[in-house]
């Protein structure tokens, strides 16, 4: 699977006078096999062995270095020689933390290196790989006079070899004056006294054929391998062969105590996949765990454009946005941020749909160093001035036809808070719109009045598009930490009020990536997205902007789902990729015709937020042709925990397996702590990289769900079977004790009754003062209360008979279906209380 390997570089200081930083790329799965550590050659830099990091990253720690003066490293004067050279190398791998024997691989001179490694350090290195490595560096005529230009002259030359060469010329002079021109490694290699494989091609014409056939008959018990057709670039140009090679080379390894329960024999690793059922569920290509880069989420959008400027990143209404364009629309936007005051931490909130002002606010917040406060687009008004407040945000980014709520909750907060909300700038719907259609918006009196602004601007108020105009696409240098908040999101509060959860810049990051792990099949820079999902819900914000930003994708971004839009959209774009509810996939399903938009472009759909049931999978699977697959989260963990395999085993009521580095199990439903059988009920705790840093300003609830060792207890009954395939029952908040304690009742035992009766369309059961109320949607033939009682008395045992059956013509919902259980119950308090008051 292709990855983005600058994701993963980092820094190290290997000297102080003179400063000198060596960029290594460094790749750490959770339980890694071994550590390899690749060194290039002369001229060379890390990115050669690229094709090796991404194959073997996927169970080993991998580690490739740019060498002094090569890469992105440093390249101060200096004399580069051997002993300077490995300096830097111990230097490097000791503060790594590279403590056990590893594997250390070298091309070309890297050999070299690698040999005097090994010589000198023989308790470091377990075995040693030798690509394109000759005794001695002897170059031909040709190389040695372009070497011993003047160095004027060579800086002339050297755009022409750019493309060849890791290194300037300064540093390529002093590498082969004082390294390759006089080491010889003839004697050294007859001293080797540990596993030694040797890799060459048979077209390689750099150095005299003696130099390279020799090296492995002058290493004792030495193997080698020629894989044909290729020359000195061997790990590039035979990339598969070389991998196959150094695998089964690897096969040998012999593991360190430290893999090893000395008490019981059983590796480490063992112990580690024997805990994890699931693992042998995956899907091919899909890892067990995921080496996650410390890096930022605006980075990933930094990694996009680097990868694809010209693609497009955003289809709005037909209109296009490059990925580049995005990445400089955001750094205006960031910029505008800086000089309106706001510093690192300070929270931003967006309260606006799937425009374009969304995903470059979202990112031009996170490159000013802030946090961006996501808000639901339908958020009532007393609920948002509450998050502001609670937030402590100092900017509202809205649309102009938001503009009447937003100054009343301008008004509250300063009444209430002293002016803690500074700024507001709205953005118009029309800005990112295509020239014709946004004439026609100016045309038509209807939009006109819908969407403009219906206040005066006041101080400290602004306007998107004018705000950025004038503003530097150059992003501001923001020294943040992976570990720093980037947002703050609010529940759905679908059983309390919505808690700030804070999530970090590594749990987007690692949630991201897990997502795009499950989906081996996608392909870097050719998948449109169907980006439906509100990016103000974790689900939308991870699923449908960051992961294809990751994978370098085309967003159609859509406002809000209207079937016959969307479908439409379908055909004219044709997105491969549609994450979303049960309730969209319904609609598409039940549209006449639907077959004639052409929606089998779809290939894959993980589905979330609510019971994925089979009939509505099998349907849109048999139109698309595609996969839509069920899956779990929980916004307190980035959001997505679990999901069933796209190709695997599918299980009918279940939310699949954990995702890669998630663990998860099933605890008591009293404490929480003691893990309890297999195939029992009780409270679904999960832990990973994705789990959040803890609610805003709210330690006691944090302490409540967070354990002292990682777990976040997700509210959530469930049980799960000997295979790792998890099942949810109900909330934890739901259920109630009708009888004794440790035999609780949950909603789902009454609403599943219910749901056979034909009449009944949708069942809601609420426990209030520990008696269960039935609210019911009915259909066209509305059946009496007193006969869907009877009915659950000759079903149910007496305690989980509802006591009451109320007709109601919708539930309240969450803005992506939830029902609001708590304003469920709300409502009829109230009523009671009002016939209560009246009698």
């Amino acid at each position: 699977m292709d990855i983005d390997l600058d994701l993963y570089r980092k820094e190290i200081a290997v000297s102080q006078q003179p400063l000198v930083r060596l960029s290594i790329i460094d790749i750490a799965p959770e339980q890694p096999q071994r550590t390899i550590v690749f060194l290039h050659g002369f001229g060379g830099q890390a990115l050669q062995w690229q094709y090796q990091l991404r194959s073997f990253s996927i169970d080993n720690r991998v580690i490739a270095l740019d060498l002094r003066g090569h890469g992105r490293s440093d390249s101060p004067p200096g004399s580069y020689d051997m002993k300077q050279i490995l300096g830097d190398l111990k230097a490097a791998l000791d503060k790594l933390g590279v403590t056990d024997k590893f594997i250390l691989v070298g091309h070309s001179f890297g050999g070299a290196i690698a040999v005097e490694f090994a010589f000198t350090n023989p308790e470091k290195v377990e075995r040693l790989i030798l690509i394109a490595t000759a005794g001695e560096f002897k170059l031909n005529p040709l190389y040695r006079l372009g070497l011993r230009l003047p160095l004027p002259l060579i800086r002339i030359l050297a755009p022409i070899l750019k493309g060849q060469l890791g290194a300037p010329p300064h540093v390529l002079q002093a590498w082969y004056a004082n390294n390759l021109s006089k080491w010889n490694g003839w004697s050294l290699f007859r001293s080797l006294a540990l596993p030694v494989l040797v890799i060459r091609g048979h077209s390689d014409r750099v150095f005299t054929k003696p130099l390279f056939e020799e090296v492995t008959r002058a290493i004792p018990a030495a193997e080698e391998v020629n894989v044909g057709a290729s020359a000195h670039m061997v790990m590039l140009e035979r990339r598969e062969a070389v991998n196959r090679v150094m695998e089964r080379f690897l096969e040998q390894t012999i593991r360190t105590w430290r893999d090893t329960d000395q008490d019981k024999g059983i590796s480490s690793r063992a112990v580690f996949l024997r805990t994890r059922p699931w693992l042998s569920k995956y899907d091919a290509g899909v890892p067990n765990t995921i080496a996650f880069p410390r890096t930022l989420v605006q980075y990933l959008l930094r990694s996009a454009t680097r990868r694809f400027p010209h693609r497009t990143a955003l289809i709005y209404e037909g209109k296009k946005l490059s990925y580049r364009h995005l990445d400089q629309e955001s750094s205006r936007f960031a910029n505008a941020l800086i000089l309106l005051g706001v510093g690192k931490g300070d929270r931003i909130m967006l309260l606006l749909p799937n425009v374009p002002q969304m995903v470059i606010a979202y990112f031009g917040i996170l490159k000013a160093g802030a946090i961006a406060v996501f808000t639901f687009p339908m958020t009532e008004p007393d609920e948002l001035i509450r998050q502001m407040q609670d937030s402590g945000a100092r900017i509202l980014v809205t649309l102009t036809n938001f503009s009447s709520l937003a100054m009343s909750v301008k008004q509250a907060i300063s009444k209430d808070r002293g002016g803690q909300l500074e700024s507001i700038i709205f953005a118009h719907p029309g800005e990112y719109l295509p020239l014709h259609k946004r004439v026609l918006l100016s045309l038509s009196p209807t939009s006109r009045e819908k969407y403009r602004l219906d206040i005066p601007l006041e101080a400290g108020m602004f306007l998107f598009k004018r705000t950025i105009a004038m503003q530097s696409d150059i992003p501001p240098e923001i020294g943040i930490p992976p570990d720093d908040i980037a947002t703050i999101q609010y529940t759905g509060g679908t059983t309390a009020a919505p808690k700030g959860v804070m999530l970090s810049h590594l749990n987007l990051v690692a949630n991201a990536l897990q997502t795009r792990h499950w989906m081996p099949e996608s392909q870097e820079g050719r998948e449109i997205f169907l980006s439906v999902l509100p990016f103000s819900h974790s689900y939308g914000l991870t699923t449908a902007l960051i992961v294809p930003i990751i994978l370098g994708a085309s967003l159609i971004l859509k406002a809000g789902f209207e079937v016959g839009d969307i479908l439409k959209t379908i055909k004219k774009f044709k997105p491969t990729i549609f994450p979303g509810v049960p309730s969209m996939y319904v609609a598409i399903n039940d549209y006449p015709g639907v077959r004639k938009y052409g929606i089998q472009s779809i290939k894959a759909c993980i589905s979330g937020s609510a019971p994925l049931p089979v009939e509505v999978q099998e349907a849109f699977e048999k139109l698309t042709r595609g996969r839509l697959v069920e899956g779990y989260g929980l916004t307190e963990a980035s959001p997505v925990t679990h999901a069933n395999p796209m190709n695997g085993v599918r299980k009918v009521g279940s939310i699949g397996i954990p995702l890669p580095s998630t663990d998860a199990r099933i605890v008591d439903l009293v404490k929480g702590e003691k893990e309890v059988p297999v195939g029992q009920i009780g409270e679904l705790a999960v832990r990973g990289p994705q789990v959040m840093v803890g609610y805003w300003h709210n330690p006691k609830e944090t302490a409540r769900v967070l354990t002292n060792d990682g777990w976040l207890l997700t509210g959530d009954v469930a049980q799960v079977d000997e295979e790792g395939y998890f099942r949810i029952v109900a909330r934890k908040a739901d259920m109630w004790y009708p009888t004794k304690p440790g035999q609780p009742a949950f909603p789902r035992d009454v609403e599943e009754v219910l749901f056979e009766i034909p009449q009944v369309k949708e069942a809601v059961v609420v426990a209030i003062a520990g008696q269960p109320i039935a609210f019911v949607i009915a259909r066209r033939e509305r059946p009496g209360a007193d006969a869907l009682i009877a009915y659950c008395k000759r079903r149910l045992p007496p305690e989980l008979v509802p006591r009451l059956v109320i007709f109601v013509d919708d539930f309240p919902r969450t803005f992506i279906g939830k029902v609001l259980r708590r304003e469920l119950a709300r409502r009829f308090e109230e009523s009671r209380r009002e016939i209560k008051g009246n009698s």
